[in-house]
């Protein structure tokens, strides 16, 4: 049984083939907007682009003319949708049958925030998507069409990564981990390794192949080219991870190189507001206990001989790094949300969680 409270699909997997010959936003568009006319959901929670604008706001909708600016996989991620789950369901359960499109950070994200009962699954189906990672965000605010370009290159091309941001190019989990184990999601859609004739949808869950039955839609279709597809972007980006988590590891070993780490840090606090795991009304790095007087700051700058400003910025880190450990889904939120991109912060959590004691700040902590 999986978080989404559906009994899984223990069959061999096949999914239902949809034509995409006018592209493939808008195959994946015409199913949700026949999902809402027959009334096989009541509603749809989907990234949708502003009008006269080039932000991308989560929108719960029911309407299906508000689905012509819909995107389910948009170029940029703005607000992390296992958050805007959240915001919907934690304080009481939906009486409606709806349909949130999330990538597939965005459904571990939400799968997590289950787990430490802050959103409720009921009356909930989770419809994931492949994702080859998100273009950074500072970089579509400053050229947003460039980088509609560049992500529309990206998805063309699945392995030519180098314009998403750093943490997406080592995104081993870009689609469903497997078939075969407990799932996150009800349904999933899969792009990569189909034509650019075609999308698959693939029934992972009891909730998902009930989807399809109420849309008459009949999983038929073989994914051997989609797994094999999948395979073998995951062999590439796995080779970087593990690249990655071992320069990382190398850069951040001993209390000299681990404290640099944070020196591009100014005690902004963007990253725990972004992050979708982070959920306390209360956090203590927020409260009056940090708020220190004149003579407080006076007192430690005598006893430490020196204070630097802004204060205790690693202890905010280590703080969130021992919440977090075990519960980052290397979404990339924090650093998205960042004022500069000069502090790779998406690189801690992943690494910590990975690894407990590859974080050494001591010598004698091997």
């Amino acid at each position: 049984m999986t978080a989404t409270e559906s009994i899984k699909i223990e069959k061999p997997p096949k999914g239902a083939s949809i034509p995409a010959k006018k592209g493939i936003k808008k195959a994946i568009l015409g199913i949700f907007k026949k999902a809402l006319e027959t009334e096989s959901l009541d509603a749809l929670i989907i990234p949708v682009k502003v009008p006269e604008t080039e932000s991308y706001a989560w929108v719960l909708l029911k309407d299906t003319a508000l689905l012509e600016n819909a995107d389910p996989l948009p170029p940029v991620m703005t607000i992390q949708g296992g958050k805007v789950l959240s915001d919907l369901t934690k304080h009481g359960k939906i009486n409606k049958n709806i349909a949130a499109v999330l990538r597939p950070c965005e459904t571990r994200a939400a799968v997590e925030l289950f787990k430490l009962k802050q959103l409720h699954f009921e009356n909930i189906s989770l419809i994931s998507i492949d994702c080859p990672g998100a273009i950074p965000l500072s970089e579509y605010l400053a050229e947003p069409e460039k980088s509609e370009k560049s992500f529309g290159n990206v998805l063309d091309k699945w392995d030519g990564d180098d314009s998403v941001r750093e943490i997406c190019k080592t995104c081993y989990r870009f689609s469903l981990p497997t078939l075969t184990n407990a799932p996150a999601s009800d349904l999933h859609i899969g792009l990569s390794g189909n034509t650019k004739d075609d999308v698959v949808l693939i029934p992972v869950t009891s909730k998902g192949e009930k989807i399809l039955e109420k849309l008459d839609l009949k999983p038929e279709s073989s994914l051997q080219k989609w797994e094999t597809k999948i395979k073998e972007i995951k062999k590439i980006k796995s080779q970087r991870r593990k690249e990655f988590n071992h320069d990382f590891k190398t850069n951040i070993s001993g209390p000299e190189k681990f404290t640099a780490v944070f020196d591009g840090c100014i005690n902004c606090h963007n990253c725990q507001s972004v992050c979708p795991i982070c959920y306390c009304q209360q956090c203590y790095f927020d409260s009056a206990t940090t708020k220190l007087s004149s003579e407080d700051y006076f007192r430690r700058a005598k006893e430490r001989g020196a204070l630097r400003f802004p204060l205790d910025t690693m202890l905010f880190h280590l703080g969130r790094m021992s919440h977090m450990a075990l519960s980052c889904v290397s979404c990339g939120a924090c650093e998205d949300g960042l004022p500069h991109v000069h502090f790779r912060i998406s690189g801690l959590q992943p690494r910590r969680r990975a690894d407990p004691a590859s974080i050494q700040l001591y010598p004698g902590n091997k």
